[in-house]
This record gives C-alpha cells, sequence and structure tokens, in this order.
C-alpha cells in the first residue's frame, strides 16, 4: 500500500508513477492528485498493454516498465485495488493502490 506521505512525495521521484482511476467527470468536481496521470479503470488494462510509443502519445508520459514503481489512487481505495490487482495480472510486480486515495489527500489537504 502506498501512504499519503509517498503520494505527496511522488512528484519528487521522476520514476514513480501516479495513476488516478477515477472518471474524467470526477476529477472535475473534486480535482487531481499533483503529477498524476488519469486513466480510468475502465480503460486501464487497454492502456498498460499499449505500444510504448503510443502510451506515451496518448498519456504525455513514457509507458512504465514492468519494474516501475505506480501508484493507483481513486476516490477512497476501491478502485485503487482492483487497478492494482490488474496491473499486478499485467506484470506490473511494483504496482501498489493509495488507500486513502482522494478522500485521504483531500482530508490532509485541507481541502485545497
Amino acid at each position: 500500500m502506498a501512504t499519503y506521505e509517498e503520494v505527496k512525495d511522488a512528484p519528487n521521484h521522476p520514476d514513480k508513477y501516479l495513476f488516478d482511476v477515477r472518471n474524467k467527470s470526477e476529477l472535475e468536481e473534486t480535482g487531481v492528485l499533483p503529477s498524476s496521470i488519469n486513466i480510468p479503470l475502465p480503460e486501464l488494462e487497454r492502456a498498460l498493454n499499449l505500444p510504448d510509443d503510443a502510451f506515451t502519445k496518448t498519456y504525455g508520459r513514457k509507458k512504465p516498465s514492468v519494474d516501475a514503481v505506480i501508484i493507483f489512487s481513486c476516490k477512497a481505495g476501491g478502485r485503487a485495488a482492483r487497478a492494482t490487482n490488474l496491473a499486478r495480472t499485467l506484470g506490473f510486480s511494483n504496482a501498489k493502490a493509495y488507500a486513502g486515495s482522494w478522500t485521504e489527500w483531500q482530508d490532509k489537504e485541507g481541502g485545497q
């Protein structure tokens, strides 16, 4: 599991990936985690199976290697856990969920 502190520090570690698996409409309502890439859960398997150049073109960042640290976030942790399990089945061995997800982030950041 990823912690709030690890997620907050993620922008300082370009080797880590932070994927928000909420729907775009949810992001518009609440805001986004700094340096996160939005890949809604229903699109995640397709995204992680894209060729490297297509991933980069679509998401503006190099596709993570199978051993890269990938942190998944959603609203309250449920979809992040499902995303983590999916990524692991696809071979991404260092995938983990941010259990508190947006709910904890907003709490600790004071609604900023």
